[in-house]
């Protein structure tokens, strides 16, 4: 998925260039290009990474099942002495 990635940014940023140099071309034109060239991607690799997020977050609640975010406490309490 990462060597796709990067192919595909490549390519809009070579054909962003390519506006930039173009003889009617303009700053505009190539801001557009690589807005709506980098907008796709961006979907596809928040969609593809959707379930490594599911899997660290169940992870991250088994490990702390009260998602308290405190240590835990002694699970039996201390055994009080009268005085």
């Amino acid at each position: 998925m990462l060597i796709v990635s990067i192919g595909w940014v490549f390519v809009v940023v070579v054909f962003a260039l390519g506006q930039a140099s173009a003889p009617g071309g303009t700053l505009l034109g190539v801001l557009v290009t690589l807005v709506l060239g980098l907008a796709p991607l961006a979907v596809v690799l928040y969609i593809a990474l959707a379930a490594s997020r599911r899997r660290r977050a169940r992870q991250a609640s088994a490990l702390n099942p009260d998602r308290g975010g405190h240590a835990p406490g002694d699970a039996v309490a201390t055994e009080r002495e009268e005085p």
